[in-house]
């Protein structure tokens, strides 16, 4: 082992500037491997982050309006979702519907606390809402629950920032205090924080009982079950729109009549878009280093060349095929790894700085490279120099002892 890492270290040191320019392709090549992974591992826990907030199995569903005629009916007709519409679809589509809520859409509007004021509207919700739907935590107080339900409670939610506004420094001083919204003093019992929300939030049955129809509602939410596949999915997006056309009478295929969300369907092509995004950077960054590992094949050949007659030497004085081919390949991967890791380096330092600078935005989270990423690209380093020394020690192989004895 030591006779060969000093005959590692003397093909190094007699092709220096050699050795050196084509270490530096290598060096480049895994720079921008690494850079490129830290980026989509970014934009890849930026999207399972999105996806982790609220459930992704279900529907969300609005009503539209009509762009086909359909049994009589005209043209420009609105669809409006009524209560009766949720009964029938968890009665009719047992084996996929798990659940159906909905949200009612109140008016705009001034929330006020003695002199102070925020202009907003709410939404009346139900409690699954709140934590399982939506991307929204509870950061004091608690969640509506089934007791304000069934009791129709004047209990609101406001987002963090309204509770600073209203009731300062915000937060648990907001709770137990009173809010005049639309009329109606509601009692805070919760505060709420979302990256893209500043929802109000009462109970679906409070905001019911406000409502000047008793009837229509603002969207629906069908959470799905016994779903893993986008076909899956699919069909049971069909399902809730042949449901719900049968029932307000229009074209099953108007997309126009009535507005899916389908996020179950949407998580699983996002998913294989971040697949395909991996693959694709680990594709460019290898055909970067390819570049670097013809620079070392082309050193090693000229090493071989150079060697030739102590190669012939070896074998005449019984050195077997099998040392030769270890050398060459050793010397191969040596030199790969050497300014590979260089590279790694430089580029683990890079992501860091990137992650720093940039700190924690939407579209890209935390993009750094971990250590799994970091023993995947040596293991390449490792097969691409391999693969740069083989075709050399094969060269040297076919050199005949006698041959090689007469090479000047």
């Amino acid at each position: 082992m030591r006779d060969l890492i000093s005959e590692i270290l003397q093909t190094i040191s007699n092709n220096k500037l050699r050795t050196a320019l084509t270490g530096l392709a290598v060096s480049w090549g895994v720079f921008m491997l690494i850079v490129l992974l830290s980026m989509a591992r970014g934009v890849t826990n930026s999207f399972e982050d999105n996806m982790a907030s609220g459930s992704q199995a279900n529907l969300s569903v609005w009503g539209g309006m009509t762009s086909k005629p359909y049994h009589g009916n005209r043209t420009g007709r609105r669809i409006d979702l009524k209560e009766r519409d949720m009964t029938l679809l968890e009665d009719e589509h047992p084996q996929y519907v798990k659940e159906v809520t909905s949200i009612i859409y109140g008016n705009s509007g001034n929330i006020t606390a003695g002199t102070k004021s925020v202009s907003s509207s709410y939404q009346g919700v139900y409690p699954s809402y709140v934590t399982g739907i939506s991307s929204i935590d509870i950061v004091a107080g608690r969640n509506i629950n089934d007791n304000d339900m069934a009791q129709k409670a004047k209990v609101i939610l406001l987002p963090a920032e309204y509770a600073r506004q209203l009731f300062p420094p915000g937060g648990e001083a907001a709770l137990g205090k009173r809010v005049n919204c639309n009329g109606l003093s509601f009692k805070v019992v919760g505060v709420t924080e979302g990256r893209w929300s500043r929802n109000v939030f009462i109970p679906f049955t409070t905001a019911r009982m406000m409502s000047t129809d008793k009837d229509q509602l603002g969207s629906i939410t069908v959470g799905l079950q016994n779903v893993s596949s986008e076909a899956d999915g699919l069909e049971a997006e069909e399902g809730v729109r042949n449901t719900l056309a049968q029932i307000h009478e229009f074209d099953p295929k108007d997309e126009s009549a009535l507005w899916i969300n389908n996020r179950f369907t949407q998580s699983l092509q996002g998913a294989t878009a971040m697949s395909m995004l991996n693959l694709g950077v680990w594709v460019l960054g290898i055909l970067t280093l390819l570049t670097g590992v013809v620079g070392i094949s082309n050193i090693m050949f000229v090493s071989v060349r150079e060697r030739t007659h102590e190669i012939g030497i070896r074998r005449a004085i019984g050195a077997k095929p099998r040392s030769i081919l270890t050398q060459i390949l050793a010397e191969s991967v040596a030199i790969t790894v050497l300014f590979g890791y260089i590279g790694i380096v430089l580029g683990t330092v890079v992501a860091q700085v990137i992650s720093m600078v940039i700190g924690e935005v939407d579209f890209l989270k935390n993009p750094t490279v971990s250590i799994a990423i970091a023993f995947e690209v040596t293991a390449v380093l490792v097969l691409a120099g391999a693969l740069a020394g083989l075709f050399p020690a094969l060269k040297a192989l076919k050199v005949k002892p006698v041959e090689a004895l007469r090479y000047e």
